[in-house]
């Protein structure tokens, strides 16, 4: 019989990979039945896992046998895992646990191999560049980067403690973190270091190349962790957070953890989406998307990446699989109730759809005619807007611990509280 203290035996490189393909086989269909296993069954499971895991062209070891909380450990010896705790401990029964460790998998499986999550079609690129960047300008930026990287060099110059340091939660390919990181080396800012948290190994791994070859590989810090369960190890002068708050399930915990690990001047800086769960509609906004799609020639209305023909707008939930916009509604009520507000910027709603990666590509902005459409949605958006009758998707904020006794920029009159969106 197997005990947990008993060391393994050496185990061959061609087993070592056979066992990590066969467990990642039993993984998808029997993480059930494995859960129920009597717990000196589970450990040496645990173990020969972890022992595959090692081997340098195996496969990811599945992190539901391990539970919900253990990571596969990454080939790029690079990469480090950050603590976490159990993030589906708080849910009753199996079943949650099961749930997360499904959605786990899946997160895994969905941005595996996006090289490039950042590709976004040339009409995203006409609109942004038209009616986004002027206002971002005002916040003395001219896109997310540039914003990311003016906080972190406030953060710099406030660190009591050199070199400062940031931590990016959800940092994925960790290609945002890179050029932050340029921004600030090409303004003479060198001393920190941005650790970059991320569940997905094979992310990080593109990370630790993209920042060695960048010449960054001492700023840049990649950590496997999952930041449902995040526990700082330190304190941080600077947290990011880039398009990556809506994969988060466990947001009061994350949003605690950020509050208790600021230094006292720290700033959290993040991007993201703000709209329905699932990166549906609410009702006042799906009744004008409707509207517009009816001016689509049907070729338009092909959705790319579910490769389906939406002839009628399907308000579709992405949070059916993953934690794709699993809670994007709850993110600003709860920065309301926690932080205060340095900077805040919130835009678009409607617009959304039509300029993403499902049906974006079919447009072509160079036609007049396509232009002119964006155009006409842009302005029905943000006429709803700054009328109140229309909630932003998006939000682009520098927040401070409180008590912060400074100004709170915004533009126009669009405030964190104006932007909510009370569900019905």
């Amino acid at each position: 019989m197997l005990d947990s203290a008993s060391p393994l035996p050496a185990i061959p490189l061609i087993v070592k990979e056979t066992l990590s393909r066969s467990l990642i086989w039993l993984d998808r269909r029997l993480t059930p039945l494995a859960r129920h296993l009597p717990e000196p069954l589970k450990a040496p499971l645990r173990r020969l896992v972890r022992a595959a895991a090692e081997a340098p062209t195996a496969a990811p070891a599945p992190a539901s046998l391990l539970h919900a909380e253990s990571l596969p450990e990454p080939a790029a010896a690079e990469i480090e895992t950050v603590t976490t705790g159990n993030p589906a401990a708080d849910e009753a029964g199996d079943a949650a646990v099961d749930d997360y460790a499904e959605r786990v998998r899946r997160e895994r499986e969905i941005f595996a191999g996006q090289v490039d999550i950042n590709i976004l079609p040339p009409i995203f690129h006409y609109w942004s560049h038209t009616y986004l960047r002027p206002k971002l300008e005002e916040f003395g930026c001219a896109n997310p980067d540039e914003f990311f990287a003016n906080a972190l060099q406030a953060a710099v110059q406030d660190a009591q403690a050199r070199p400062a340091r940031f931590v990016s939660l959800g940092a994925g390919n960790c290609d945002t973190e890179v050029r932050v990181a340029q921004i600030l080396a090409a303004r003479g800012v060198h001393d920190f270091v941005l650790e970059c948290v991320d569940i997905n190994p094979l992310m990080l791994e593109r990370g630790v190349a993209l920042a060695r070859d960048s010449g960054l590989s001492e700023q840049i810090v990649p950590l496997l962790g999952d930041f449902n369960a995040w526990q700082a190890p330190r304190r941080y002068d600077a947290v990011m957070a880039n398009q990556s708050l809506h994969h988060v399930l466990r947001l009061e915990h994350l949003f605690a953890a950020i509050e208790d690990c600021l230094q006292p001047q720290g700033r959290f800086v993040i991007s993201d989406m703000i709209g329905r769960n699932g990166h549906q509609r609410w009702p006042e906004a799906l009744a004008i998307v409707r509207e517009f799609w009816a001016e689509l020639p049907r070729h338009y209305r092909y959705h790319r990446q579910l490769a389906h023909q939406w002839d009628e707008f399907v308000d579709f939930d992405c949070s059916g699989e993953g934690f794709e916009g699993i809670r994007a509604q709850d993110i600003l009520p709860l920065l309301i109730e926690r932080f205060d507000f340095e900077r805040f910027f919130a835009f678009a709603n409607v617009i959304d759809p039509f300029i993403d990666r499902g049906f974006g590509g079919h447009f072509d902005a160079d036609s007049a005619r396509d232009r002119d459409l964006v155009d006409r949605i842009h302005a029905r958006d943000e006429a709803g807007l700054l009328a109140g009758t229309l909630k932003p998707t998006h939000a682009m904020a520098v927040l401070r611990r409180r008590p912060y006794a400074g100004p709170t920029q915004v533009w126009r009159h669009l405030t964190p509280r104006h932007c909510l969106r009370v569900p019905d």
